[in-house]
């Protein structure tokens, strides 16, 4: 699967193969004997593309392997952009026409047309077969297949053995996630008979979890009978695992003919051993399901309340451990500020107040790099205690955090802890993770934007019925589920942004730019890549504007683009030719003639403007057949190019305030319509296509059409029409957004549907219009999973209908009035699927949130928005939340709506709500937030404005 893709590991040699395998089947493989070089070609890249692959699963390869590889990484781009300019060059040539006369003419001028090209190909091919075989014959002089075949087979030192030794009082921060561990290990179960129950601590690599699993192990180990500390590693030998576990439990070295135990006799001693022990045993380091299920049949459950603690890197592993108990999963958290700087400067000066003034704004920016990752603050602290405590020795170190880390043999155990999570990736998500180097540090990253760029570099492809979304969705789950990059935000219960770990982001920009795979220029504490041939450039420009390239660095050849921020060297849209992605945020000063010239990218597949200073497409943008992705976001652009519906592959259109496009219904790929609006100057005609479009899935369009404009009914028609007809084919989502307060109502949604959309699984409703009552097609929404919707007031009726929808996982129900008497209570029955509730805009005036028991039984996240303007805090008596009967409830967040409201009332509200929380749950994580507290209102007789 992975090998047909574009990789850090091989380049593009994989996409290549595909390509030639094409041009062999083109009649003009056959000018002047090229087909047998194509095949002679093809064959050796196919035998470099598997060493290739067999290189990138090793470590520490000799220089000599190391430089072959990279130039024939390079070697592979330059064949492609071959094969890329010759298949454009002879596929730009009209159609013949049906005339037979002019089809012959037509043919015959294009064949000489094509004939240089043609020609141009063949020598093209020659020369770059020689420079293949060239490589190759390098690689037989040089006997890279000996050399590597006899790489050392030494393991080497485990990284995390002192963790295992640290002494107690030379820890910080560890009390609080013991004392927690031990009582998740020690409390018992309700029941007399104690079964066997096993705990896993799971987190990035440094985080602590050997010597948190050490310090637990010494504190409750005597309490049982025997006990056992075992790590496991990444490639563990199973019978070593097995004799260590058995040497621990009894104490003796050594059992008579144990060395040739094989693990079946290994296991049923173990189990003999444990019948009647009550034992204690921590598995260390596990990196797959499959060992533990090894490790696991030698634990006898023996019903003497025995433990066993394991820790991992992988959350897929640690929920195969505890299964099925998945709430036995503890994650490892990062310290807290105030742990990290009483490590940090323990660790260098002896106590945590020694710290000399001129070095603590340093010192606090060295701590913000390590992110609470005990292991990185450690290394650190031990390479700066050894060096000048002068101000300028430590701003060389904070500036070159990585480099520092690489270079200093008392500190690069940092570097290899990481690298063990990273050398254990599969390729494919190697190269997706280098990947993301190319955002700034800190970067809140987009789950369905990186998606997409994935895609478009050729990272990712469908397979197996699945879409390159889904898989490429999928490889975004599984390097969160492998503590790769950290889950910022879930939306409808999947992660939908992420952010990577500094110490992560360094290993990932030093790897990226150890391969050539990404050139960094404005990083801040990075090198540029090597100067010479770009592959991919990421320009960060932000609160700067004085970037620039050095005058050797080619770009012709790059593959994407990507610049945060203005400045005044720009490179030129020119200078490229082989695009596939061009992304530009927040820049003011980019203009309309920059994108001139983009019509000849013709392998332009992603274009992404965010906050940019442009007011139109060019029209040349309906020229870039292979373009895929069009992201317009908070630019000057308020009307799309007529060409765009000649864009036949567009998959993504997200085009902010921009009217919908004449011809749509051309753009017969288009799964994703974003942002697009409707008003009186769009065509009913264009309103109409829409509703052709087969493979639709996501709408998002912005209604604008007045109530009181005389066409009203024609155009409320036309959408319900091209919605319902959507709806039968792919369409899931519907966001229809609109202004109430400008005439624009969604009453058509009451009534107009005749026929209802049942294939809908998401609907949103953006809108301050609010249904006076569930409208009836959607009591008939059998699939949908995710609503959210305006409904005042909102009654019994309203609970009861929601309630029945049999699919229902997330819904969010805004009002302005409860009816009856201004109490919502939640009934036993209904809502049976839900995961996720939220509910505002509620006047804490009006009385209690109720539950009864057995009501939302699923539900595992409550978010209740409250409106603070014209809050009465002597009324506010009635107010509670009772949520003591959703036994499935993690987290409730209680957010306060400040718009228009006083600070008295923001406090008061407050108060009351953390009265109303005080006696909920202890397990219950609990929130209060402020919600746009900058437009709060003066408060009278202050003059002050919050």
């Amino acid at each position: 699967m992975e090998h047909a893709m574009v990789s850090a590991a091989t380049g593009v040699l994989s996409p290549i193969l595909g390509k030639l395998s094409t041009l062999l089947e083109k009649e003009y493989s056959k000018l002047n004997g090229v087909r047998n070089e194509i095949l002679s070609l093809k064959d050796e890249l196919s035998s470099m593309n598997a060493l290739l692959l067999k290189l990138a699963d090793m470590e520490d390869l000799d220089v000599q392997v190391k430089e072959w590889r990279k130039q024939i990484r390079e070697l592979s781009y330059d064949i492609e952009d071959c094969i890329d300019n010759f298949t454009h060059q002879v596929n730009c040539f009209p159609t013949p026409s049906r005339c037979s006369l002019k089809r012959f003419a037509q043919h015959t001028i294009n064949k000489v047309r094509t004939l240089r090209a043609r020609h141009e190909i063949a020598n093209k091919i020659l020369k770059l077969k020689a420079r293949v075989d060239d490589a190759s014959e390098r690689r037989k002089r040089y006997n890279f297949d000996g050399i590597i075949s006899s790489s050392s087979t030494v393991a080497p030192i485990d990284p995390r053995l002192p963790a295992l030794y640290a002494e107690a009082e030379s820890l910080v921060g560890i009390d609080e996630p013991s004392n927690y561990i031990i009582e998740r290990l020690t409390e018992r179960e309700g029941n007399s008979v104690q079964k066997l129950k096993v705990v896993s601590v799971v987190g990035l690599g440094g985080l602590g979890k050997t010597t948190l699993a050490r310090q637990v192990y010494n504190k409750i180990g005597d309490k049982f009978d025997c006990r056992a500390f075992v790590s496991v590693s990444q490639k563990p030998d199973m019978r070593k695992i097995f004799r260590n576990i058995l040497t621990s439990i009894t104490g003796m070295d050594y059992y008579q003919g144990m060395e040739a135990w094989d693990e079946g006799q290994l296991i049923n001693k173990l189990r003999d051993l444990l019948n009647g022990k009550r034992y204690l045993i921590v598995v260390d380091d596990i990196w797959s399901s499959l060992v533990w299920k090894t490790i696991r049949c030698a634990l006898l459950d023996n019903n003497l309340s025995s433990r066993v603690l394991t820790t991992t890197r992988i959350i897929s592993v640690a929920r195969s451990c505890c299964y099925p108990d998945y709430n036995h999963v503890c994650e490892m958290k990062p310290l807290s500020d105030v742990d990290a700087e009483k490590l940090f400067l323990r660790r260098i000066f002896g106590s945590e107040d020694q710290c000399p003034i001129h070095l603590k704004e340093i010192s606090n920016d060295i701590l913000r790099k390590c992110g609470g990752l005990p292991l990185a603050i450690v290394s650190l602290a031990s390479l700066l205690a050894c060096k000048s405590q002068t101000k300028e020795q430590w701003e060389k170190y904070r500036n070159s955090i990585c480099l520092a880390l690489k270079d200093d043999p008392s500190a690069n155990q940092m570097e290899k802890i990481l690298s063990l999570s990273y050398n254990d990736l599969p390729h494919h998500l190697k190269t997706c993770l280098l990947y993301l180097s190319t955002f700034p540090e800190d970067f809140i990253i987009y789950k369905h934007v990186l998606v997409r760029r994935w895609i478009a570099e050729g990272f990712v492809t469908a397979e197996g019925g699945q879409s390159s979304e889904d898989v490429g969705e999928g490889y975004f789950n599984e390097l969160i589920n492998r503590s790769m990059i950290q889950q910022l935000r879930t939306q409808y219960d999947r992660a939908s942004t992420c952010r990577v770990h500094d110490m992560i982001f360094d290993l990932i920009v030093s790897k990226s730019i150890e391969e050539n795979f990404i050139t960094l220029i404005g990083y801040k504490n990075h090198v540029q890549g090597p100067q010479g041939k770009v592959r991919r450039l990421s320009l960060k420009c932000l609160n700067r504007d004085d970037i620039t390239m050095p005058p050797t660095t080619i770009v012709s050849s790059a593959r994407s683009l990507t610049i945060y921020g203005s400045t005044k060297y720009m490179p030129l849209i020119s200078d490229f030719q082989a695009l596939r992605v061009i992304n530009i945020e927040y820049n003011n000063a980019l203009g309309d003639q920059y994108l001139i010239g983009v019509g000849k990218l013709f392998q332009l597949k992603y274009l992404r403007l965010i906050e940019v200073n442009i007011s139109n497409l060019p029209e040349q943008i309906g020229e870039l057949q292979q373009l895929e992705t069009i992201e317009l976001e908070w630019t000057k652009i308020k009307e799309l190019p007529k060409g765009i519906a000649r864009l036949k592959k567009l998959v993504f259109l997200r085009a902010d305030f921009t009217s919908l496009p004449a011809g749509i219904g051309y753009m017969k790929a288009l799964r994703h319509l974003s942002w697009i609006k409707t008003d009186n100057s769009t065509p009913l005609a264009s309103l109409h296509e829409m509703g052709n479009l087969p493979e639709l899935i996501y709408l998002d369009i912005h209604w604008r059409i007045s109530d009181a404009y005389n066409d009203h009914k024609r155009y409320t028609e036309c959408l319900v029409s091209s919605i319902t007809r959507l709806c039968k084919q792919k369409l899931q989502y519907l966001r229809i957004r609109s202004d109430f307060s400008k005439g624009c109502s969604l009453d058509f949604l009451l009534d107009s549907w005749l026929t209802p959309p049942n294939f809908l699984r998401k609907f949103d409703m953006f809108s301050d219009y609010y249904f006076p009552r569930i409208p009836d097609w959607m009591a008939l929404l059998s699939n949908i999973t995710y609503l959210d919707i305006n409904v005042s007031p909102a009654t019994e009726d309203t609970l009861t209908i929601l309630g029945k929808l049999p699919s229902l996982e997330v819904l969010w129900l805004w009002t302005k009035a409860v009816e009856p008497k201004g109490r919502f209570i939640i009934g036993s029955t209904g809502f049976q699927c839900l995961k996720e509730f939220y509910f505002g805009f509620w006047k804490i005036n009006m009385g209690p949130i109720m539950f009864e028991v057995g009501a939302m039984a699923k539900v595992e996240k409550l978010l209740i928005e409250l409106k603070a303007q014209g809050t009465d805090a002597t009324s506010s008596g009635d107010f509670y939340i009772d949520v003591q009967h959703i036994s499935s409830l993690r987290y409730l967040r209680v957010g306060i709506d400040c718009r228009d409201a006083r600070a008295q009332e923001v406090e008061a509200i407050e108060t009351t709500v953390r009265s109303a929380t005080n006696f909920l749950p202890n397990h219950l994580l609990i929130e209060i937030r402020r919600h746009f507290a900058g437009q709060m209102v003066e408060d009278r007789g202050t003059g002050i404005r919050e």
